[in-house]
């Protein structure tokens, strides 16, 4: 995942390990997850120390369903590939 901090608008890359990162949810009265979400925080390099939350939900098969942004918003690759 890329993502661009909304202040200083420097662009940072997220891991998300889907078979170790991710936290089930269960549905009430079963063992099996209905679905997953990660909850991740990055920190730029630059002096602006601007918290980015990244709040992704995943189905059952470990498909993302849902992504949500504080602090910054996602870009695509060749956007995070064209910085100096």
């Amino acid at each position: 995942m890329y993502v661009q901090c909304d202040r200083c608008s420097e662009k940072l890359r997220a891991r998300v390990d889907v078979w170790n990162d991710l936290t089930a949810d269960y549905e009430e009265g079963s063992d099996d997850a209905a679905s997953y979400h990660c909850r991740k925080v990055l920190v730029g390099a630059n002096k602006c120390y601007q918290p980015i939350e990244l709040e992704l939900k995943f189905d059952k098969k470990h498909k993302l369903i849902d992504q949500q942004i504080n602090g910054g918003r996602f870009i695509e690759e060749a956007e995070f590939s064209d910085q100096a």
